[in-house]
């Protein structure tokens, strides 16, 4: 067996290297590929480094056993497909090698070198370097097309970016492949063009840089700079603490040197940090649950020196262009785990942050003020889009990227989906729009429930409520056939997103391709889930749905009419013929009964277990009073009935159920 994607067909792959990350690469591959029977191999010339690689992949993969994340068949199946060997030979009939040895450039070129004889020419050679640029490593390889750099972050088996950095011999066509390709098994690819450490290192080791400089002028303690930019930054963890974590020391200095000749003069290795490296010692962080108080003038200058600096090099990179902000602005905050640079320009305010980043230019004259940021500033800040545009065949692809939260909505989200709708509705070159979201897991995994936790009053429910409506209207009222591509499963306001399409269609085999969970939390739909699932499905199933909150199959899906046709190959590709059909009359949608409502229909009788019966009650009135009104009107009820639920107790209760429990938790509803 194989793994096959688009021009890609994996049946074996090498990891060079079994030192920190290697291993870390080949499980997440692993996990993957176990259903495809994908041979793997690792191999070191260290047979201890072999032998440690191995007991820390099995003790990864026997605690995801235990606690129910691997089955006992995938586990063993895990393990089994992985060699580990110090003899190069067992690479040949690889794929894809992938190195991920030390960030040396000769040791790099003697690797591949030696690959490159034991491979055929259609083997894709990849490079986990945290650094170097494409052209350096295989500057001696012959097939210098198939050469990339993909680079991976700490932890590689559970952080999901990756930037993909082609070479300037590297075929086009392969880079698009590998950035599809790692989006299917599960990643976060950005395109980053070909540029000494990339576009996320130079932040993180900029930052480090800053927080040793903080401390050589004494502005704070390793412990204070640290809690500062976990306050300041919302850094998962501190500076200090990512370099002891990560090894980090001794390829922080190098880089900082080595950026110091490629990029700015700014750039360097602080005298703390080469005495560090130098005696392999590690940082005076603070211990787990110690509290660590920070005078509040200290406080100030640090929060400026680390808003400053950041804002900084985030806007540095944007000025090298070899990145766009909004996958700068994603990749950074999922890849550091810290705040979206531009984002919290937008918060802070540009002005501001402006203020900010010139203060801190003025003391740190070796760096250059970002002309970017200028530019930010004249347009009122930054211009930032979860949204991905792109058109193939006169049909326009709109791709919902936030896989922080497998694409949850917002409102901000919502408008900017509305945007590229209306541009794609006035475009006389597109004939019809194609609605997905990133990843495999979820379209939409529903409406972002921070933002719906901040309604307080029925005024609040209904204005968000009605908000929704109308930006989602706007897919409705589009006069180009709309397809929603669904990916993965649609929850709550996905599938209300999705349910106003012209029509929908589904990767083949989705075990949940929609979900209406709001009864689980205390109220009901308000993104018109009540009034067009039932004219779309009809008035019994969709009650049944919607009051008990079970998920719907792909396989039901069809049955029920919910979804027009399942993929059986690539879901975009079949997309786009689909709307090509709908455009030419070859296709038509299911029927909707928009406009004609229904009378005499009353609730049936329908064990909802748990749930909330004061919620019941509130949905039974949408779904059998609305049904009997045009779809205008009942809109207009669901967001009036939304509103009712903010009074009611088991909203709250819902709500804080989950936020303290987590989705799976049954919420105890007092059914007032």
């Amino acid at each position: 067996m194989a793994y096959s994607f688009r021009n890609l067909n994996i049946s074996k792959l090498s990891v060079i290297g079994a030192g920190q990350i290697g291993p870390d690469i080949c499980l997440h591959f692993a996990k993957v590929f176990w259903k495809n029977m994908v041979e793997l191999v690792i191999v070191d010339i260290s047979e201890d480094a072999l032998a440690k690689a191995k007991t820390k992949i099995e003790r990864k993969i026997d605690k995801g056993e235990e606690t129910g994340a691997f089955k006992t068949e995938m586990a063993l199946t895990m393990k089994n497909s992985i060699t580990y060997t110090s003899d190069y030979k067992l690479i040949k009939g690889s794929n894809i090698v992938l190195e991920a040895a030390t960030e040396d450039g000769k040791i790099k070129d003697i690797i591949f070198r030696q690959v490159e004889s034991l491979t055929d020419d259609s083997c894709l050679f990849l490079s986990n370097s945290s650094h170097m640029t494409p052209e350096v490593i295989f500057r001696n390889i012959v097939i210098k097309k198939r050469c990339l750099v993909t680079h991976y972050f700490f932890p590689a088996e559970r952080n999901p970016v990756v930037e993909v950095v082609p070479g300037i011999n590297t075929d086009p066509q392969i880079t698009e492949d590998l950035l599809g390709f790692y989006e299917a098994i599960g990643k976060v690819p950005i395109k980053v063009k070909s540029s000494y450490g990339y576009a996320i290192d130079p932040i993180f080791e900029g930052l480090c840089e800053l927080a040793i400089l903080c401390l050589e002028k004494g502005y704070g303690t390793v412990k204070e700079i640290d809690k500062m930019a976990q306050k300041t930054l919302r850094q998962g963890i501190g500076p200090f603490t990512a370099l002891n974590l990560t090894g980090g020391n001794p390829i922080t200095n190098h880089g900082l040197e080595e950026m110091r000749e490629t990029h700015i003069q700014w750039f360097r290795s602080p005298k703390s940090l080469q005495e560090a490296t130098a005696k392999g010692i590690k940082w005076n962080t603070a211990k787990r649950g110690e509290e660590v108080e920070v005078d509040p003038t200290k406080a100030e200058v640090l929060r400026k020196q680390l808003l400053g600096g950041y804002f900084a090099l985030a806007c540095y990179i944007i000025d090298l262009g070899i990145t766009n902000v909004n996958d700068l602005d994603m990749a950074t905050e999922i890849a550091l785990v810290i705040a979206a640079p531009f984002t919290l320009m937008n918060k802070v305010g540009i002005v501001e942050a402006h203020s900010l980043v010139k203060e801190w230019c003025d003391e740190h004259a070796e760096f250059p003020f970002p002309k970017s940021l200028n530019d930010a500033k004249e347009n009122g800040g930054w211009e930032l889009s979860r949204i991905i545009a792109a058109k193939k065949d006169n049909i326009a692809v709109l791709t919902i990227r936030r896989p922080k939260v497998l694409n949850a909505l917002n409102l901000n989200v919502l408008n900017e989906l509305t945007k590229e709708i209306i541009k794609a509705e006035n475009d006389p070159a597109i004939e019809g729009i194609v609605i997905t979201g990133f990843g495999t897991k979820a379209f939409v995994s529903g409406a972002d429930i921070k933002m719906l936790a901040s309604l307080k009053t029925p005024e609040d429910g209904y204005n968000n409520s009605h908000t929704f409506q109308q930006l989602i209207n706007t897919i409705e009222a589009c006069a180009k056939p709309t397809v929603c591509a669904l990916n993965g499963f649609a929850f709550g306001g996905g599938n209300e997103l999705a349910i106003t399409c012209s029509a929908r269609i589904a990767k083949k085999g989705l075990p949940i391709v929609a979900c209406q969970p709001e009864v689980n939390l205390g109220f009901i739909p308000g993104a018109g889930g009540t009034q067009r699932l039932p004219r779309l499905v009809g008035v019994e199933t969709a009650a049944e749905i919607l009051r008990t909150a079970r998920p719907v199959s792909g396989k039901e899906a069809l049955v029920i009419g919910l979804i027009d046709k399942e993929a059986e190959g690539d879901l975009i590709e079949e997309a786009i013929i689909y709307a090509k059909q709908l455009v030419n009359g070859e296709a038509q949608p299911r029927a909707f009964l928009k406009n004609e409502p229904v009378k005499d229909l009353s609730p049936l009788e329908i064990n909802i277990g748990h749930l909330s019966k004061k919620i019941d009650g509130i949905m039974n009135r949408a779904i059998y009073e609305g049904i009997k009104l045009p779809l205008n009107e009942a809109l207009e009820l669901e967001s009036k009935l939304f509103g009712e639920c903010i009074l009611t107790d088991d909203m709250k209760i819902g709500l804080d159920n989950f936020f303290k429990k987590g989705p799976k938790a049954k919420a105890e509803f007092i059914h007032k």
